[in-house]
């Protein structure tokens, strides 16, 4: 039990990644008492081979009408290009598409291999099947890495011989520094891009495939009467844009490829490594408003009106007994706010056992990787007063903070389909 309070407390902190989590576990809960102090040096190790100290930041920003680079920074650095690996999946899909070799209604096979990949996921059971409009708007919008190992599975035979295929398109495409080991962008050593390359296949996809280059666009897909957000925050919120991926493993920082249209002029953008989503988006529109001619329209966020902040949580079974939620207020009194990047933040829970607020912590994470991924949750003791028991109770509330508004909003969307519980709050509505 206190191995397992211990691993669930570091991992919260450090959000190691799923494909690494079963080993370690299994491994460390192999250790007997006396061997257990053996654990930090474990786990050191892990990171110094394993996992990078930091993720290197790249950004590139070119001109995609008149190829004009307009911002250079380590665009030739090889770095982890996590899931804008499924823009190269998405790309054997179109080419696949165009040949005829299949339609959007061929059904792909899922396998027990897919089936167990971590999340972001669909969920999909094995032997089960999807069909390819339904996988190319999973990848666009969830990034699901078990769809992208169908799709790997089903067009390549197996995911090894796909992500060879990807890599010999990549070549020819011009991606002269690009290795791709698997499809989905999940951690592994040898899986490697740069911020340049990354930009030249934003402009091929377009350039190759523009009618199915639209589906970037897509800003929620509902499969099997669940609502998904795609992660790609700028869509909506910055004007002319119009795809078209997001990326993150612990390894990799938060990654961001975007394609933007304004006067028929378009612009690709690549950042690599960001510490945060938020703050890897507003850096992104500022290396983008240094070269248009025109500023956006519309601000990265909008503050909600106090009509549209939902008030009550959904009701969600807790798996522990005798937990008690935190109340939120029936009525807020918001004041409108001056400052439309204000920010905000996530409440999922308040716990009496404070292993069960990292727990669900970890959890948020593990569902939502690309939008809290290493993003801190805050967790705070707070005491309310029993009015039955005329007692006093200590709860353990977790929330994530610094969020954008429809980040906020779109995490709580994929937590609650996933059972979880989660209420998106303005900082200014935070009383406590």
């Amino acid at each position: 039990m206190a191995i397992f309070w211990i691993w669930t407390v570091f991992n919260s902190f450090f959000n190691i990644s799923n494909t690494y989590q079963f080993f370690l576990f299994n491994y460390i809960n192999s250790l007997n008492s006396k061997r257990f102090i053996l654990f930090p040096l474990i786990i050191l190790a892990v990171f110094v081979f394993i996992f990078p100290a930091n993720a290197k930041y790249a950004s590139f920003i070119i001109n995609e009408n008149t190829k004009r680079i307009y911002h250079n920074t380590n665009a030739d650095t090889l770095n982890y290009p996590a899931s804008l690996t499924k823009i190269m999946t998405l790309y054997m899909i179109f080419d696949a598409l165009e040949t005829k070799k299949i339609t959007m209604n061929t059904k792909f096979k899922v396998s027990k291999r897919a089936s167990r990949q971590p999340p972001s996921k669909l969920h999909l059971p094995a032997g089960s099947t999807i069909s390819v409009k339904n996988a190319i708007m999973a990848l666009i919008t969830k990034s699901a890495n078990d769809v992208a190992t169908v799709v790997a599975e089903n067009l390549g035979k197996s995911e090894r011989n796909f992500a060879k295929l990807m890599t010999k398109k990549a070549q020819k495409l011009g991606m002269t520094r690009t290795t791709f080991k698997n499809a989905s962008g999940l951690p592994n050593r040898a899986q490697l891009s740069t911020a340049r390359d990354m930009a030249t296949l934003g402009i091929a996809i377009r350039r190759d495939h523009p009618k199915f280059f639209e589906l970037f666009k897509t800003k929620h897909f509902v499969y099997k009467g669940i609502k998904y957000t795609n992660h790609n925050n700028l869509l909506g919120s910055y004007s002319g844009t119009d795809g078209i991926k997001t990326g993150y493993t612990y390894a990799s920082g938060f990654n961001l490829v975007a394609s933007v249209e304004r006067n028929g002029q378009r612009i690709i953008g690549v950042v690599f490594g960001g510490k945060k989503a938020r703050s890897r988006d507003k850096h992104m529109i500022n290396l983008l408003n240094k070269h248009f001619k025109t500023q956006p329209s519309k601000p990265l966020v909008r503050m909600a009106k106090p009509s549209e902040v939902p008030l009550t949580r959904p009701k969600i079974s807790l798996v522990e007994k005798n937990i008690k939620s935190f109340d939120i207020p029936s009525s807020l009194n918001l004041p409108p706010s001056k400052n439309e990047e204000e920010d905000w933040f996530i409440q999922i829970g308040a716990f009496k056992n404070r292993l069960n607020a990292h727990k669900a912590a970890r959890n948020a994470r593990n569902i939502v990787p690309e939008q809290l991924g290493n993003l801190p949750a805050s967790l705070s003791k707070i005491t309310r007063s029993n009015d039955k028991n005329n007692t006093i109770e200590h709860l353990w509330r977790v929330r994530f903070v610094e969020l954008a508004e429809n980040q906020a909003r779109s995490v709580c969307a994929e937590l609650w389909t996933s059972g979880l519980s989660c209420i998106p709050l303005p900082a200014n509505s935070d009383k406590s």
